[in-house]
Formats: structure tokens, sequence, C-alpha cells
């Protein structure tokens, strides 16, 4: 039964050897000296773990020992093995006990370079896109989570970029010169980072690549790299008979890595790219903390506004209008404020323009309307006297997306308010030249005896015939004109003649002028001249609370 044992052995086309206790090579089989390129009895003697690479990482040593000592029954690792004419082939290494007392382990070592190389083919296939032939988004990704834990300099920059324009040669051109523009471009960077250093240069998707510099040494290494590809692609591509011009937006991040994750960098490089092209493309853009602080801020802002509204967090403020021929208060504008629990207490300007943007005005304006015209009818109830009507901001945004004349006719009947005393303020870029429903709300709205007025009249259109059209009793005109003329020193002679001729013209029309940001004496005195009806500003009152209005009133009775 030996004499067999030791012929099958020998014979056998599995490469084997017997491992002695201590770890030597007692025999070999030709199959194993014919893979490893070495006579097999050249082999007997030789310290397996060296032959077989055993010994390389202290866990497999670890392993490989107790399998020797019988103390674990199996060891199977891959290593790569060199053969005796200098190849290198890969090889999955097994040791396995042997129950007879003169060996105790039996090694096999199977050759699966071709095995491993299909792998790294499809690796190298499932790792790479296909139009420009560079690592995907998958690979930049394992890279650079990589390259964040283990640069060499602690630092560690990134470049990500995409074509300024390249879907109008997809939309034009067809989809195959899209492909050899995106392949020339590529080519294009990938020249760039190998003579800036041989980065890694990926396709992330459409016409978005990234560069990755592990191991930065600073700021410059990336703008200058940022310049390089700038440079580079402004070149025009000649391409299927076409000269084809593109350019490229770029954020540019570096900073140090142990202070950043892989996500944190791409979120930074994602949002510097889109202040690139926001500041007009064609250009690099370096990541800014402070004005990603604010983008977070308005981002937080804009997330928060719906519920602001519905736990209660704005208020209103008012402003008198006063007139300006005997300085009596005849209305007030409601100015709205949000009371936000981290950032404190916010102007609209801060948050009414991220309300149109996402429909938060709808419901904030409602709150507004209503809270206004409650305000005005105690107002009314409290101080006898002439009436005092309020004035709300109204966006265009409200017309279209809300029925405004319902939630006017139902903030007027829940108040009690009489609809006269309430005007509704409208920009004149808005309500210039509308038609169809902004226009039927307007004139159902006047109908109804709500005052209609243009807000900021002066800065649009300016396009006087429509006020003949409209349902409008009042302007407001915009502060950059009374500006003009607040001392008799620094008087705008242009500035006087325009408000006269535009105070002349509303008079005419049978509209009445309010003249906003009066800050002085001076001011409110020539305005008075000139024929204004009302004056809004600093010179009598900044906006206040509702009961220190009340206050005013209860002086004026």
């Amino acid at each position: 039964m030996l004499r067999d044992y030791r012929a099958a052995f020998q014979i056998a086309q599995f490469p084997m050897a017997l491992v002695g206790a201590a770890g030597q090579i007692l025999a070999a089989n030709a199959a194993l000296g014919l893979l490893l390129g070495v006579e097999p009895e050249r082999l007997a003697g030789v310290r397996a773990d060296a032959v077989a690479g055993l010994g390389l990482d202290g866990r497999t040593r670890g392993s490989y020992h107790a399998v020797l000592r019988g103390h674990s029954d199996r060891l199977r690792c891959t290593r790569r093995l060199k053969h005796a004419d200098g190849h290198s082939l890969w090889a999955e290494v097994t040791v396995l006990p042997t129950p007879t007392e003169d060996s105790a382990a039996l090694l096999t070592v199977l050759d699966i370079s071709e095995r491993r190389e299909l792998q790294e083919r499809l690796r190298h296939i499932q790792m790479h896109d296909p139009v420009t032939l560079l690592p995907n988004r998958a690979l930049f990704f394992e890279r650079l989570a990589t390259a964040v834990s283990d640069s060499a300099t602690g630092r560690i920059g990134l470049c990500f970029l995409d074509l300024d324009g390249f879907k109008a040669v997809n939309d034009t051109l067809g989809y195959r010169v899209g492909d050899e523009l995106l392949g020339a471009a590529a080519q294009r960077l990938a020249e760039c980072a190998t003579g800036a250093g041989g980065h890694l240069v990926a396709r992330l998707g459409g016409d978005e690549f990234a560069v990755l510099v592990e191991g930065s040494s600073g700021t410059k290494q990336l703008t200058d790299l940022a310049e390089t590809m700038l440079t580079a692609l402004q070149r025009p591509f000649d391409l299927a008979g076409q000269r084809l011009a593109v350019s490229a937006s770029i954020g540019v991040v570096e900073r140090e890595s142990a202070t950043t994750t892989a996500t944190g960098l791409m979120q930074a490089a994602s949002t510097t790219l889109y202040w690139a092209k926001a500041d007009g493309k064609a250009r690099w853009t370096l990541f800014d903390p402070e004005r990603n602080a604010h983008r977070m801020t308005r981002q937080s802002l804009s997330s928060t506004l719906r519920r602001g509204v519905d736990r209660g967090e704005f208020t209103l403020e008012y402003q008198p209008i006063v007139g300006l021929a005997d300085d009596i208060v005849r209305g007030a504008e409601a100015l709205v404020r949000w009371r936000h629990p981290q950032f404190g207490t916010l102007g609209p300007d801060r948050f009414i323009g991220l309300a149109e943007e996402n429909g938060a005005i709808v419901p904030l304006g409602r709150w507004v309307l209503g809270e206004a015209c409650r305000q005005a009818r105690r107002w009314q109830v409290e101080h006898p006297g002439p009436p005092l009507f309020v004035s709300v901001n109204v966006a265009v945004r409200q017309v279209w997306d809300s029925d405004l004349v319902s939630d006017v006719a139902e903030a007027l009947r829940v108040s009690g308010l009489p609809s006269g005393l309430l005007q509704l303020e409208l920009t004149e870029s808005a309500v210039m030249g509308s038609a169809g429903r902004p226009l039927q709300a307007l004139q159902a709205l006047s109908d109804m005896g709500v005052r209609i007025a243009i807000d900021d009249f002066g800065t649009g259109y300016s396009n006087l015939a429509y006020l003949s059209r409209l349902p409008v009793r009042a302007l407001k005109l915009d502060g950059m004109f009374v500006r003009g003329f607040r001392t008799a020193r620094h008087l705008n002679p242009a500035d006087e003649t325009i408000v006269s001729s535009l105070v002349q013209l509303a008079h005419k029309l049978g509209l009445t002028v309010t003249a906003e940001c009066v800050e002085g004496p001076a001011q409110a005195e020539r305005l008075r001249r000139i024929g204004c009806d009302t004056g809004q500003g600093w010179h009598y009152a900044r906006p206040m609370p509702p009961d220190h209005l009340a206050t005013l009133l209860a002086g004026r009775d």
C-alpha cells in the first residue's frame, strides 16, 4: 500500500509535497517541480513556507504552524509565486495534516493564473468607463476612500469638473459625436494629470470628471492643475469634420485628510462646481468655507420654512405710513419677521426669496394676511377717529399657486376688517403685463373694495400705459428716487424731476403716491412740496411691534 501511495504521489498531475513537522519539504512530486521550474529532488529539505509564500504575514504563518502541530485541519490561501525563469504565477495553496508518521502535512499548489487574469480583466471592465477608458465612478470612490485614510502628506485634493455646453453637442450633432468629444476631452485631462504627477482621472458619469490628488502639497498645486486643464480643454476639438469648442467649470477642494471623509470631500467639490457654473462657467472656483456656511444656512432656512409657519415662529412688525401734509398716521405696512430658534430674529430679506422658491410663501402669505387683518381690526375698534389701513405684501406665486381672492375674503370675514382698510402691495414687475389669472384676481379684489398698490414703482418695466388698464389705487415710489435729494447740498435735480413727473401722472390717473425710505426732514419737506400724499421711513418710525404703534395711535386720538 505504501508503494502504491508513493507511486500515486509521484505521477499525480496535481502539484504536491510532503512536509515534515519542522516545516521542511520531505518530498515533492514532478507536477510541483514542473509548476515551479525546478527538479523536484532539489525541493527536498527546503522550507515549505518559503516555497509557498506562507511566511509573508503573521496570520497565515500562525495558521500554517497550527496545521503542522495538528491543531488545525486545513489552511487555504492565495499566493503569488515565482517560477524559476522569473515570471510570476498565482496559486491556491492548501495545507492538510496527514495521518502518516513520516510527514506532518500535505502541501498542494494549484495554478490559478488564468482564472486570476480573467478576474482582473473582468474587474478592469467593471471599473472602467467604456467610452473614455478612464476609471469609472466605482473605482474612483474606492481610490478616494483609500486616499483619505492613507495620505502620504496628510493632505488630499480634488478637482471636480464638467463640460460647459456638452448637452448642446449631443442635441445637435448626436450621441456618437458626443462620445467622441468625451473621449478626446478625457485624453487631454489624462495628459494634464500625468504631466502634473500621475493623478487619478475618472469619468463619474455624463460629462462629469474628477481628478484625485493624493498626498497634496497644498492649494496652489490644485489650482495650477485646474488652470492647466481649463487651458487644455479650451483648445478646439476637430471631430467628425466639425471643429467644436467647449469649456469646463471646475470645483477645487484641498484640505487635511484627517479632517474630512470621502463623502465630505465630494460634497464640497460638488458645491464648488456649482459655484463655478453660477459664477459664469469656464473657470475654476476654490472651496470657500464661509460661502459654504452661507449656503448651508440658506438650505437650512429653506427646509424649515413650512415647519416654522406651523410652529408659529413668525411675527409681524408695522411701519407707519404718514400723511406728508399733516404728519398724521394713515396706515401701516405689515413686515414679517422670523424668530428662528437657531439663527435668531430674521428680516424678510433672509427668507422671502426662499419662500417664493420652494412654495412656502403661500402658507406664510396666508398667515400674514390673516394676522395683519386681525391687528388692523383691533386698532379700528380700540382707537376712534380716522381708521388705519394695513398694507400687506403679496408675492406673485400667491396669485398663481393659491386662490388669493378666497384667502383675502376669508381673512376679512374672520377679522371683521372692512375691505377698504386692506391694501395689497405687488411689485411693479409682477403687475406690469399681467394677463389671465393674475389680472382677474386683481380685478376681483378691487371689486371687493380692497386697495391695490404697486410697490417699488420705478424699478421694473415702467410701462406707464398699463396703469390705465390695471385696478391700481396707489403707487409706492422706490426709495432710490427719494435718496437722491436728502439735503440741499446733495440734491439731484434729475431725481426731483422724475418724482415730480410720476406724482403728477399718478394724480391725473386718480392714484395716490407713497414715498418710501424717507429718512430726514429735508426729504419729507421736499416730497410734500412735490405733492406726494404719504411717506414711509425712519424719519417717522422704524418697524415696530403692534403695541408700540397702538401708542402712536393713542397720541393721535
